[in-house]
């Protein structure tokens, strides 16, 4: 593209330059021959008086001596005899022109060998016509065309060069965000996600520019919402591994609960390399469309249901309160399940067996709070805990659980955290919004700060 700016700017200017050079040169060399015969002419007319007075030699040679042509020797006189008996013409001066021509009675310029000779006739006292004859060289009719015919060719030269110049300057600044994108786009294929092109340029090529950054953020995005799916699907796994684990150790002793015991270790290290695999920084949005809510005490009771069973038979005291009437909440029932499922079995995982666990819902005017407590010995540092990939000193977690839960409460404009419970040990709590469409991006980001506002503004009251 440069180089084809560059041939268009070339032929462009070219063409700008004949068109205007070459009338020009030939309209100075035009001037240099009316300039020449202009002087010759005046020249001419500077001996009319000496002939109007005289025609005697002496005097008209003293005249045609004093002219510049004459000094020259390029000035002649022709005086036709007169009508005396005996009378002779008289030349003064090198005649050029031919005898013919000496006849005219009019000013002419006939072109002779090395010249152009100048005739201008002239009245003289015996009332006839004599010719004055001005010699013309060619050097003097072309003189200072040379010179200004090459300063016109530097002239155009030299535009040429300044226009091919600008355009290769131009063309640059054109090809060189075009080279960044396509460099952009080949680090982009070769897997390179952090690839992004400055916007600049030609506006055209800031759009391009704008709409690959933006394509590379989808791409970008997508790959992580990818390795996210993988993860919550992995980390899904965690509940029926957890109720294998507990079936496990009621065994009891021998070769084939051994195995048993075994092979569901394995399987839960196998479920926690996938996690740590497929684990990224950037979390995925969960959606909260049209469509996408759920009766949040349905969903809490059919988990419930399905803990209680194992809760009863490692002796756990549960309590479920809030689920008595429909609370309905923007959120997936997919993802409300698998919140709920990672939390409670954080609590099977890091608890005693025989610890007390509760859940609670709590129903307000545009928010819903969802208590999840247990008896068990707390945890020492809940920031660190709600950091993604962290397990906040819990052994063996991979501190996805709480990953999950934190996205889904910040879909609805919520928030998570995690406190002392009532029971003595660990209480996470999940605030839904119910309207998350009127909450903007800053007030989510502002965190807990917003959400104690919002909490203040809104009064919940236990269901």
């Amino acid at each position: 593209m440069r180089w084809a700016l560059v041939k268009v700017s070339l032929a462009v200017t070219a063409m700008v330059v004949i068109a205007f050079a070459v009338p020009l040169g030939l309209v100075i060399k035009e001037m240099a021959r009316d300039r020449a015969f202009s002087n010759a002419d005046r020249q001419a007319a500077a001996i009319g008086p000496t002939l109007s007075i005289t025609a005697d030699r002496d005097p008209l040679e003293r005249a045609v001596g004093s002219t510049q042509a004459g000094a020259a020797g390029r000035m002649a006189v022709h005086i036709p005899a007169s009508g005396e008996p005996g009378a002779l013409p008289v030349e003064i001066g090198t005649r050029r022109a031919a005898r013919a021509d000496l006849h005219t009675t009019t000013a002419s310029t006939t072109e002779v060998p090395g010249g152009w000779v100048l005739l201008q006739p002239t009245a003289i006292s015996s009332g006839q016509i004599a010719l004055v004859e001005v010699f013309i060289p060619d050097g003097e009719v072309s003189k200072g065309v040379t010179t200004a015919w090459l300063v016109l060719a530097a002239v155009a030269f030299a535009l040429v060069l300044g226009s091919l110049a600008v355009a290769d300057r131009l063309g640059a600044r054109m090809v060189r965000p075009a080279q960044r994108l396509a460099g952009a786009a080949h680090e982009l294929g070769e897997g390179k996600l952090g690839a992004r092109v400055p916007e600049e340029g030609p506006p055209e090529l800031r759009s391009a520019a704008i709409a690959f950054n933006a394509m590379a953020d989808q791409v970008v995005q997508l790959l992580a919402n990818e390795r996210e799916l993988a993860a919550d699907l992995s980390h899904r796994l965690r509940t029926p591994l957890t109720v294998l684990r507990l079936n496990a150790a009621s065994l009891g002793e021998g070769p084939a609960a051994d195995q048993t015991r075994a092979a569901v270790e394995q399987l839960e290290r196998e479920v926690d390399t996938i996690i740590r695999t497929a684990r990224e920084a950037k979390p995925q949005t969960t959606a909260v469309g049209p469509g996408a809510g759920c009766d949040a005490s349905e969903v809490v009771r059919e988990r419930m249901d399905f803990w209680s069973a194992l809760a009863e038979d490692e002796g756990r005291k549960v309590r479920v309160a809030g689920v008595d009437r429909p609370v309905r909440i923007p959120v997936a029932r997919p993802d409300l399940a698998a919140a709920l499922d990672a939390l409670l079995g954080n609590v099977f995982r890091h608890t005693p067996e025989g610890t007390a666990f509760s859940v609670d819902v709590h129903n307000g005017d545009d928010a819903v709070i969802v208590l999840v407590s247990d008896a068990g010995h707390g945890i020492s540092d809940p920031e660190a805990a709600m950091a993604r990939g962290n397990s906040g000193g819990r052994d063996g977690s991979t501190g996805l659980g709480l990953d999950i839960v934190r996205r889904v409460a910040e879909s609805t404009g919520g928030d998570v955290r995690i406190g002392s419970s009532v029971l003595g040990g660990t209480e996470v709590r999940i605030w839904l919004g119910l309207d998350p469409h009127g909450i903007g991006p800053r007030e989510r980001r502002r965190g807990h700060r917003g959400t104690e506002r919002r909490r203040s503004r809104v009064s919940v009251r236990a269901r």
